[in-house]
């Protein structure tokens, strides 16, 4: 059994898994009773000579032509489902005015994160001129996040390919040598989560594990005022 999704297009993602389950199990359930049915119903028996369909009379296709119809509208309602998904998950960025943005690195064998301190900024300039990212904070194999804010996060690789999994999330989006992905995710529940490697990136990719801490606003900011410089927003 699957463990809670903890985000917003998680639960969507759960709801698409739950849409293909009823409509296959449905499906799977009616062709293996008809199945049954028919070896027990024409089954070899003394007195019944064996008839040979050819399949040519619409009235012996009829009915499998209309179970295709029906499975083709089911496809149609599945595909739409999923590229809702899609579109949500990977072709989205929302750009709230409050959204925080967190570097993800992933190297052989771990991840390394990039936090914005207590400006918010994960990097460029402070409207006085300063540098936003002298108060950023390092982490390796922990990733912080408050709940209910949204985040941004910029996925790189410093060597091989690797791919980001968060299972609570239901997100995975692969890291490519040289390219920076975008993406977005927003908890909803405090927590402590599972944050894998999910492509083979060498000896070590069975260890190549984190946590995500999600927790309330203050005890976020408390973890960051242990953590690094505080600077102050002028």
């Amino acid at each position: 059994m699957m463990s809670e999704a903890i985000t917003q297009y998680g639960q969507d993602i759960d709801l698409l898994i739950a849409v293909i389950a009823v409509i296959v199990g449905f499906f799977w359930i009616v062709c293996e009773g008809l199945l049954f049915y028919f070896v027990w119903r024409f089954r070899a028996r003394p007195g019944h000579e064996t008839s040979y369909v050819t399949g040519e009379d619409k009235k012996d296709t009829k009915w499998i032509n209309r179970a295709h119809v029906l499975i083709l509208v089911c496809d149609v309602v599945i595909v739409i489902f999923a590229v809702k998904v899609w579109v949500e998950v990977k072709q989205t960025l929302p750009e709230p005015e409050n959204a925080h943005v967190v570097r993800v690195v992933g190297q052989q064998w771990a991840w390394s994160f990039e936090h914005p301190g207590a400006d918010g900024q994960l990097e460029g300039q402070r409207p006085d001129g300063s540098d936003a990212t002298d108060d950023n904070i390092w982490t390796v194999d922990e990733l912080h996040l408050q709940v209910n804010q949204m985040y941004h996060y910029k996925l790189e690789s410093r060597d091989v390919l690797h791919s980001l999994s968060v299972p609570a999330f239901r997100l995975k989006q692969d890291a490519i040598p040289g390219r920076q992905i975008m993406g977005w995710f927003q908890p909803l529940k405090t927590g402590t989560y599972d944050f894998q490697c999910a492509e083979m990136c060498g000896m070590g990719h069975g260890v190549m594990m984190a946590q995500v801490y999600i927790t309330t606003p203050a005890d976020h900011t408390a973890w960051m005022a242990t953590h690094g410089s505080v600077v102050a927003n002028d």
